[in-house]
């Protein structure tokens, strides 16, 4: 029984990984889009710049403040970020 347990959460957390990574590269890929470095992404977010880069490398956002400050520097409309989320949601779930 507990040799289940371990592999139910061994998958969730490499599924939570996976979706983390697929949504940090979609921020990356708006990032180079408007050819922001890191820095000005970051900058334009109210974020350090190692915070944004934790997050282009599979870290989600932890709050809603952090994901619409992204979107706004990168010119996401609430319906695209609304879509991104939606699509790696898995990436919240541990």
């Amino acid at each position: 029984m507990s040799m289940q347990i371990k592999c139910q959460e061994t998958l969730r957390q490499s599924d939570s990984r996976f979706w983390g990574e697929i949504f940090g590269l979609s921020i990356k890929s708006g990032r180079e889009k408007n050819a922001f470095s890191v820095e000005q992404a970051a900058s334009l977010a109210g974020m350090e710049p190692s915070e944004w880069q934790a997050v282009e490398s599979g870290q989600v956002p932890e709050n809603a403040e952090q994901l619409r400050s992204m979107a706004g520097a990168l010119g996401f409309s609430n319906a695209q970020l609304g879509t991104l989320v939606l699509f790696c949601k898995g990436a919240w779930q541990v």
